[in-house]
C-alpha cells in the first residue's frame, strides 16, 4: 500500500550481459514513461563467461563508466539473472494458505522442490491461478544459488549502487513486453508470444500467454560466434571483428562467408527452440514473434524468420511511444532499443 499516493523511489535498470553494461533510468507522468537517462558499454573480453563473474572488479568498473556516461545521480538499482541460473517450478497447495503459510510449506517440502541444498539458495513465489472447484492454487516457486545472487549485488556495491530489486530475466522481459501490445502484427488479448533474444553468446526463447511465460529455452549461439567468424576468415583481433561486423565498411565477401552463414545458423536454431516448444505443448500455436537482443536488428534475419516460421516478426522497441530527455541521442536510444529490453523491464520495477 502507497500512504498519501507518496512517489516510489526511482531505479535504474542495470542489465549485466555478456557483451556490455546497459543501464536506462525512466520515470512517468500522466501522459506515460519518459526516458530519462541511458547508456551502454561494453566490458572485456573474458571478464563474464557463461554468467560467472571472472573480474568483479573491472565490471564494477564498467558499471561506474556507465553511470558516468548516463549522467544520473540515481544510485538504486535492479538487477536480473538468468534463465539457466534459476530453477523453477508450478505446484500446487492449498487457496486459503497465507503468503507466511506457504513460505512455511515450502520450506518443509524442500527437498522436494529445489535441488539444491536449502541454506544454498534464495527463493521466492507467486500465485499465478487459483482453482475454486479444488480450492487449491498453483504456485509458481523460483529458486537460484546464493552466489548467482550474492555476487550481482557485491558488483553493485563496489561501484557504490545499491540492489533494490533481483528479478529473472524471463520475467522482466514480459515486462517490457507490455509496452509493445500495440505494435504486435496481430492483435487480441489471447496472443501467444514468442519472445526471441539473440544475444552475444545466447539465443534465449521466452514463450508468453495472458502475460505470462509459460516456456523458457536457451540454446547456444550468438553475435560472439560471428565475431569468432570473422576473426578466422580474415585473421582479426577480436576487438577487431568487433568493430568489423558493426562497419559500414565491412571487409570484402563479409556477406557471403560469415554474415549469410550466421544468419541461416540463427534461422535454425529458432525453428529447433520452437520444435521442441510445440511438441511440449501441442495445443498452443505462436501468433507473433518479438525479437530482441543485440543481433535482432541485423539486416534480414528477421524476414528469414517470418518465412521459415510462417508468423509475423516484430524487432523490439519499447521507447516508440515514450517521451525522451533532451540530452538523450533519440537515433542511438533506437538503434540500441532491441538489446535494451531487459534494462527496460529492469526499469519499470520504479513504478510496482
Amino acid at each position: 500500500m502507497k500512504w498519501f499516493n507518496r512517489k516510489s523511489e526511482r531505479i535504474l535498470g542495470i542489465d549485466i550481459s555478456t557483451a556490455a553494461i546497459k543501464l536506462l533510468e525512466l520515470s512517468k507522468t500522466s501522459e506515460g514513461y519518459k526516458v530519462e537517462s541511458y547508456a551502454v558499454r561494453p566490458i572485456p573480453e573474458g571478464v563474464l563467461v557463461n554468467n560467472d563473474p571472472e573480474d568483479m572488479e573491472v565490471i564494477s568498473e564498467t558499471i561506474r563508466d556507465v553511470l558516468k556516461q548516463a549522467n544520473t545521480k540515481v544510485r538504486s538499482a535492479s538487477i536480473a539473472i538468468a534463465e539457466s541460473d534459476v530453477f523453477r517450478k508450478v505446484i500446487t497447495m492449498p487457496a486459503g494458505f497465507s503468503d507466511s503459510e506457504m513460505e512455511e510449506q515450502i520450506i518443509i517440502d524442500a527437498d522436494q522442490y529445489i535441488p539444491y541444498p536449502l541454506d544454498e539458495v534464495r527463493f521466492d513465489f507467486e500465485v499465478i491461478e487459483t482453482d475454486e472447484k479444488t480450492d487449491t492454487a498453483e504456485v509458481l516457486l523460483v529458486a537460484s544459488r546464493m552466489e548467482n545472487i550474492d555476487e550481482r549485488v557485491a558488483i553493485l556495491e563496489l561501484a557504490d549502487v545499491v540492489t533494490k530489486v533481483v528479478d529473472l530475466e524471463t520475467f522482466v522481459m514480459v515486462d517490457a513486453l507490455s509496452l509493445l501490445a500495440n505494435d504486435l502484427p496481430n492483435k487480441g488479448a489471447d496472443q501467444t508470444i514468442a519472445m526471441v533474444d539473440i544475444g552475444a553468446s545466447i539465443i534465449s526463447l521466452n514463450v508468453v500467454r495472458d502475460g505470462r511465460s509459460i516456456y523458457a529455452r536457451d540454446q547456444t549461439l550468438g553475435g560472439r560466434q560471428l565475431t569468432e567468424e570473422i576473426q578466422r576468415i580474415y585473421g582479426y583481433s577480436f576487438e577487431e571483428a568487433g568493430r568489423a561486423k558493426k562497419s559500414a565498411n565491412a571487409p570484402e565477401g563479409y556477406n557471403t562467408e560469415a554474415l549469410e552463414p550466421f544468419k541461416r545458423a540463427i534461422v535454425q536454431q529458432i525453428a529447433r527452440a520452437l520444435q521442441v516448444f510445440y511438441s511440449s505443448a501441442a495445443r498452443e500455436d505462436i501468433d507473433s514473434i518479438v525479437f530482441s537482443g543485440g543481433c535482432a536488428s541485423i539486416e534480414g534475419i528477421a524476414e528469414l524468420v517470418e518465412v521459415d516460421q510462417k508468423c509475423p516478426v516484430l524487432i523490439a522497441n519499447p521507447f516508440h511511444s515514450m517521451a525522451v530527455a533532451k540530452n538523450i541521442n533519440e537515433q542511438s536510444l533506437n538503434a540500441d532499443a532491441p538489446a535494451l529490453m531487459v534494462a527496460c523491464g529492469l526499469a519499470l520495477r520504479s513504478f510496482d
